[in-house]
């Protein structure tokens, strides 16, 4: 599946800052992680730390798949507002979810400060509304993060305006919110895990995959052998074609990032997240070399034909958005792409086992919160594949 097109900034700014081998030999181990980018990263880092042998092999080059494309917001907030959340999986479940990507956050701070990732940023987050009649439900949506004990606010048109130089009517702002750099992050954590003896294989495509009663065997595009216990599955919506049930929508999203920016040109708060209430909604951030970022215009087609040729179009479109926001502002477009994403009848990931019987476990972090629930789904998995604890239904095949 070709996952992205255009020219992502993260990979234009970095490049291929690391070289990892192809699988040429037979090899064994406990765990097989399919999936080089930040979700089998996290994966891998997480094994690692509970003492379980493990490798990652990838089909592309490493970080080239959807990882490369992601414009790194990292929210507590699910694309399914908590106050709708509740009404689909119970409030508890629910609140249960919002926390678990609050706390990956945290998390996902405290290992970039462990492998010497830089580019890692404390932000808040601002979810605005795109209409007037966007206000009731605004509202709703704060009373009822208020009430589970969630650090937000309620600003009115004023306070909006004073704090960060827009108009909208209403809009919650959260105090915890972060933004990173998923492609740096993915080859940082792979870079300190290869210390820690981490296996990674790029290039190295799962052709057949044979799940039986002594465990995992995987034949490669070029003829070898990988014995394992177990199998992870992390790479995206390309696992898809593993599953015989629907369980996510495929969408084309669309990115456009602008030339760097002096201090006194930018307009916009430096020190928060926007995202609207749209459907699909817009969202924008300052990257950490003073570039804006933005993100939305999505359309419900996987095409990649189609969606490739409309990258230009949407670029225009997500400017002209930025500039009513924000009028008079200098938006320079320099890199503009397109890529494939996933949503979910709830919003939510999909973290275990696909069927009870077998060897082989799915981290699938679709939505808006990939990096998170990516996090989350390490540390589920992780525990489950040491004994630890159970999986939570919330996140299961079965709910």
């Amino acid at each position: 599946m070709k996952l992205i097109a255009g020219y992502p900034f993260s990979l234009i700014r970095y490049g291929l800052p690391f070289n990892y081998p192809l699988l040429d030999a037979d090899i064994a181990t406990d765990v097989v992680i399919i999936g080089g980018g930040i979700s089998g990263a996290l994966m891998a880092y997480h094994l690692l730390k509970e003492n379980i042998d493990c490798i990652v092999i990838d089909g592309r080059t490493i970080g080239l798949g959807s990882t490369c494309a992601s414009t790194s917001l990292l929210q507590y907030e699910i694309d399914t507002p908590l106050s709708e959340l509740e009404k689909k999986i119970g409030k508890n479940s629910a609140v249960t979810a919002y926390k678990l990507c609050g706390d990956a956050i945290d998390k996902l701070g405290e290992i970039s400060e462990k492998i010497g990732l830089n580019e890692f940023e404390r932000k808040e987050s601002l979810f605005y509304a795109e209409f007037k009649k966007d206000d009731a439900f605004l509202k709703k949506e704060y009373q009822v993060r208020k009430e589970n004990g969630f650090d937000v606010q309620l600003l009115d048109e004023t306070a909006i305006q004073s704090s960060f130089h827009f108009k909208s009517s209403s809009a919650i702002l959260s105090a915890k919110a972060a933004q990173t750099n998923a492609y740096c992050y993915t080859h940082a954590l792979l870079q300190y895990s290869i210390k820690n003896n981490l296996r990674v294989f790029d290039r190295t495509r799962a052709e057949k995959i044979t799940d039986g009663p002594k465990g995992i065997n995987i034949k490669t595009n070029r003829g070898n052998s990988i014995k394992a216990k177990k199998i992870i599955y992390a790479n995206g919506y390309e696992a898809v074609g593993y599953i015989n049930k629907k369980i996510v929508d495929l969408t084309s999203t669309y990115a456009v990032c602008s030339e760097q920016l002096t201090d006194e040109m930018i307009r916009m708060s430096k020190n928060a997240l926007l995202w609207s209430t749209g459907d699909p909604y817009l969202y924008m951030r300052l990257t950490e070399d003073n570039r804006i970022l933005i993100g939305g215009k999505d359309e419900k087609y996987n095409n990649p034909v189609k969606r490739d040729k409309v990258i230009e179009k949407k670029s225009r479109q997500l400017v002209s958005e930025f500039k009513k926001m924000f009028p008079g502002a200098e938006f320079i477009p320099e890199f503009s792409w397109a890529g494939t994403f996933g949503s979910t009848k709830d919003g939510l990931p999909y973290i275990g086992k696909y069927k009870k019987a077998g060897n082989s476990y799915f981290a699938l972090g679709f939505g808006g919160n990939g990096i998170t629930f990516s996090l989350i789904a390490a540390e589920i998995l992780s525990n489950e594949l040491k004994g630890k604890s159970k999986i939570t239904n919330i996140f299961s095949f079965d709910r």
